[in-house]
Parts: structure tokens; C-alpha cells; sequence
């Protein structure tokens, strides 16, 4: 599946939750839900920087395309991180790097997230393509 038919699932998943407090619920709910996350790979290295969490998202290349594992110390960053990670795991480098979409507004998070945590998904978006980038050079 493409990262623009991840995020059209995504996209009508959170359609169908009629306010934003459930939308809210949803990435919580993401998080709960996500796979253990290694405790060992807490590293400062792998830290997302511009966070106002602790967030890690980790890099694992398999045959070629990327695949991410992620975690943090707060639920809703973790819920946020999780899709992140599942939108862009299972791509190639050049798929990541090239991609141009704005989850922000696809999503319309923005309205439910404070600026502090939309700058941090920011950040993890930015430490994807970056990860990508840095294959592909």
C-alpha cells in the first residue's frame, strides 16, 4: 500500500468520528494499541528533537524499503508517532523523501493538537524524511 492510500485510510477512519474530542481518543486509543517498543533502543540517538515529549523513532532497513519502530513517554505523542510510523513504514527511501503531503491538514489534527504537539509532529515527519534522505545520499 502507497503512503498517499495509508493516509486515505487514515484519513476515513477519523472521518467517522464526529467531533474532535474523538478524534482525540483515536490517537490515544493508536497508542495503546501499538507494539511493545524495545527498552533498549530509549536511546538519545534515536530521540526526536522539538518534541515536548520524549519521542524515539527508529530506523530499520529490510529489502530495501524502511521501517520504523516508535515510542514515547506520552499518550497522545505516542498515539501520534504510531500513525506517523505506519504511514511511512514498509516505503522506500525515495518514496519517504519524495513524499509531500501535509498530515496536518489531510488529518485536520491542527485543530485538536496545541501548537506545541503540532510542532511536534512536525519534528517526527522531519526525522522520517531525513532518515530517508540520508539513504538515499
Amino acid at each position: 500500500m502507497s503512503i498517499e492510500e495509508k493516509v486515505e485510510n487514515y484519513k476515513k477512519t477519523l472521518e467517522l468520528f464526529p467531533n474532535d474530542q474523538e478524534k482525540y481518543q483515536y490517537l490515544i486509543e493508536q497508542a495503546k494499541e501499538s507494539s511493545e517498543f524495545p527498552k533498549e533502543l530509549r536511546q538519545d540517538s534515536f530521540k526526536v528533537h522539538g518534541c515536548q515529549s520524549q519521542v524515539w523513532l527508529v530506523p530499520e532497513q529490510k529489502e530495501e524499503k524502511l521501517h520504523f519502530l516508535s515510542d514515547s513517554d506520552a499518550l497522545i505523542s505516542k498515539g501520534l508517532v504510531t500513525l506517523i510510523a505506519s504511514i511511512y513504514s514498509d516505503e522506500t527511501a525515495e518514496e519517504i523523501a519524495s513524499s509531500e503531503i501535509d498530515l496536518m491538514e489531510e488529518f485536520d489534527l491542527g485543530v485538536i493538537l496545541s501548537p506545541a504537539r503540532r510542532n511536534g509532529a512536525y519534528s517526527m515527519l522531519k526525522t522520517i524524511k531525513e532518515y530517508a534522505k540520508n539513504l538515499i545520499n
